[in-house]
Formats: structure tokens, sequence, C-alpha cells
């Protein structure tokens, strides 16, 4: 009799076990979710950073280090942002390009690239279970001397 009520009790325990385990997943699954979401952002954040400098450098490079004839700061703006928007065609990003004349006829171009975090690529969301997922700001910034066409110094 000594050995069967031994027995239930084990299988008791295994029982509990099972159920605390059950429990312990329900509870630890939307913070491992949480923790995902913010990686895979995280991530994604950091891949867009780095080819929106290469490509922002490039199209500053081509469309305002030596304008056309009769281009203005302003035309080399829209057109590097152009170049930008074209390049980088997703829901969750945007961009923004700003100009700001320098001394001695230089020209700074900064643009800004904002990222809205997705649930794994599937729709933008602000928040996951109650955690704000807000958007992540990039800017890089280049300062050029515009090449002037005709114009002698």
């Amino acid at each position: 009799m000594g050995m069967m009520m031994l027995r239930r009790a084990r299988s008791k325990g295994l029982r509990d076990r099972c159920g605390q385990m059950t429990v312990e997943f329900a509870v630890a699954f939307p913070v491992f979710l949480i923790v995902a979401v913010i990686c895979v952002n995280a991530l994604l954040f950091f891949a867009d950073c780095a080819s929106f400098d290469r490509l922002f450098r490039d199209a500053v490079r081509v469309h305002a280090a030596s304008p056309s004839y009769g281009q203005t700061l302003e035309d080399s703006r829209v057109l590097v942002l152009g170049t930008l928007e074209e390049s980088v065609q997703r829901d969750n990003l945007s961009i923004d390009v700003a100009v700001e004349p320098q001394s001695g006829g230089h020209a700074k171009f900064t643009a800004t690239e904002r990222f809205a975090p997705t649930l794994f690529g599937l729709g933008l969301k602000s928040s996951v279970f109650g955690v704000a997922l807000p958007q992540i700001e990039h800017s890089a910034s280049m300062t050029i001397d515009c090449y002037k066409p005709g114009v002698l110094l």
C-alpha cells in the first residue's frame, strides 16, 4: 500500500509540473514575442541606416556636386530626394532632405530617414502587447563645394 501511495504522489507531482510549464509559457510568450519584435526591427533599422548613408552620399555626389547650368540648390535637393525615394520603396520608411547654403559657396545637405516598426514585416505597429514601438530617425549630412559651370574665380 505504501508503494501505491508513492506512485500516486509522483504522478500528481508530474501533472502539477506539466500544468505549471503551460502557465509559465503562457506568461512568458508575450515577453519573448516583444523581445523578438524589437530585435528584428533593430536589425532592419541598422541595415536601412547603412544602405541609406551610402545612397545619400551617392545621390548628393551625382546630383549636387556638379549641377547643370542654371540648376539651383533647391533643384539639387529635389533630385537627391527623388533618387532616395526611388531607391527605398517601403511603407515603413519616410525620407526628407534639406539643404542650407554655407559660407564660401559650400552647401550642406542633410537627409533624415524615419523608420516605423513592423510586426515581422506584416504591417506597421505602434505597440505590441502594450509596449510602445516609436518611430526611429537617422540623419546623414554632407557638405560639398558645388562646381559652377562657366564661373571663373
